[in-house]
């Protein structure tokens, strides 16, 4: 029997005084927005409780887990794990879970690890495959990096890679890696089709930025928040305890500053946050730098998370990518420590700041408790999905359900923060910086 809910909150009387609080109420000006009365959100993610009835599969999304029925007889099977791009933590307890999966669920004893990324399997690198099974993997989620090494580039020798996917025999591939991984899936699951081949291709989103579409979130973020919190924490130490300290902290964010937000929230200790999303000016009246100015003056100490992606329209004079397709960055904390030097020298103001840039060393930690479960079951999805004769997809949380995704679907676009959502309207709450840092001039 359904339960009849009333949700309709009770208030006191006419909201009639205006609120101190600087926000919008208009959309698309990158400032955080009022929320008006009219804004719900389903009780459910469910269509309604009970047997679902017919639906449209374009708009509805696939539950992942096991089949009844399942394509591939496991004794005929021999499947491939690769992971490609950055590290990220947990990339190690994903290779664990599918293996683990598909030998003590389904007795798949054919398993093999690409090294280096989809480099790997291009016979000019040399890379020997290695023999995976539960005994090897047992161990690996307690380190971090990836088991089977990764690197950039190779994406696109599609023909190759499928004359290599060929030779081995394998009936399915795992791909551990970002949106440039995931694209390069795509491109080797379309020569696949050409050759006619019944080879299940799916993808395990990896990326610690946590800028994948449609995801509720991508595996290794949670570690990468805990691990920059413990850093502003040390960050905020030196600041407090100098004189007119500042403490610069830059983090992942290459195109979206979901890390720095989340850190600043969950740090209580940053006072300016800077991200692509929101542009800012560094010099003028209503500039980042004089903002830092009044903040030092007023509280004599100050901590500033940056985003890696941010200014990057600025600082980029010409575009340089990487092997795996990806803008060449400048090294926007290095140019923010330098302005402010230069800025507080001019003003005759002392400072003491100290700039920690701890990428790598968070890219490369170990995943924890969160991520790790995390991990270990969009692993057994993933395997659960191949067995069944899935691919082309992406295994990912949507609505804290793990479901299917059409790979097509996931790489559109990235996420990035929203200027005008709730997320960006508690951080302004956390660090008290101004809506918007932005002259009425252009330009930085």
């Amino acid at each position: 029997m359904q339960e009849n809910y009333d949700f309709t909150i009770e208030e006191l009387g006419n909201a009639t005084v205006k609120s101190p609080i600087e926000m919008s109420k208009t959309h698309g000006d990158k400032i955080a927005n009022f929320v008006t009365n009219d804004r719900f959100v389903r009780l459910s993610s469910f269509i309604i409780p009970g047997p679902q009835p017919s639906v449209d599969k374009n708009q509805v999304l696939e539950r992942s887990g096991p089949r009844e029925n399942i394509y591939f007889t496991p004794a005929h099977v021999h499947a491939g794990i690769v992971t490609c791009g950055g590290l990220c933590p947990g990339i190690n307890d994903v290779i664990r879970a599918i293996v683990r999966c598909l030998w003590t669920r389904y007795g798949v004893t054919r398993i093999s690890g690409i090294r280096y990324g989809y480099r790997g399997f291009l016979p000019e690198s040399g890379f020997s495959i290695k023999t995976l099974d539960p005994d090897i993997v047992d161990d690996i989620h307690k380190l971090g990096g990836t088991f089977l090494g990764s690197a950039r580039g190779g994406g696109k020798e599609v023909v190759k890679i499928v004359d290599a996917m060929q030779k081995l025999n394998l009936n399915m591939l795992f791909t551990i890696g970002g949106d440039g991984t995931q694209r390069g899936m795509l491109d080797i699951s379309e020569e696949i089709d050409k050759r006619n081949l019944k080879i299940a291709m799916v993808g395990i989103p990896k990326t610690v930025d946590n800028d994948f579409a449609l995801l509720d979130r991508s595996f290794g973020f949670n570690t990468a928040v805990a691990k920059a919190v413990e850093v502003v924490s040390a960050a905020h130490m030196e600041a407090s305890s100098a004189i007119n300290g500042i403490g610069l902290v830059k983090v992942m964010g290459r195109d979206s500053g979901f890390i720095a937000a989340h850190t600043a929230l969950a740090s209580h200790e940053v006072n300016f946050v800077l991200i692509p999303e929101v542009p800012f000016n560094l010099e003028g009246s209503n500039g980042f730098l004089h903002h830092l100015e009044e903040r030092i003056k007023k509280r004599k100490h100050a901590v500033i998370v940056v985003a890696e992606g941010a200014m990057q329209d600025f600082l980029m004079k010409e575009k340089k990518f990487d092997a795996g397709g990806n803008a060449v960055m400048e090294d926007v904390g290095i140019y923010i420590r330098g302005r402010i030097l230069d800025y507080f020298k001019e003003k005759n103001i002392e400072i003491n700041l100290k700039y920690i840039d701890p990428s790598y060393a968070i890219r490369s930690a170990p995943a924890n408790p969160e991520d790790s479960i995390y991990c270990e079951r969009l692993g057994n999805a993933a395997a659960h999905a191949a067995m069944a004769g899935k691919t082309k997809i992406i295994i990912g949380l949507v609505n804290n359900r793990f479901v299917h995704l059409p790979i097509k679907m996931v790489i559109t676009h990235r996420n990035k923060v929203n200027p005008e959502s709730s997320l960006w309207r508690d951080t302004l709450d956390a660090t008290h910086q101004p809506p918007l840092m932005v002259n009425s001039f252009s330009g930085f």
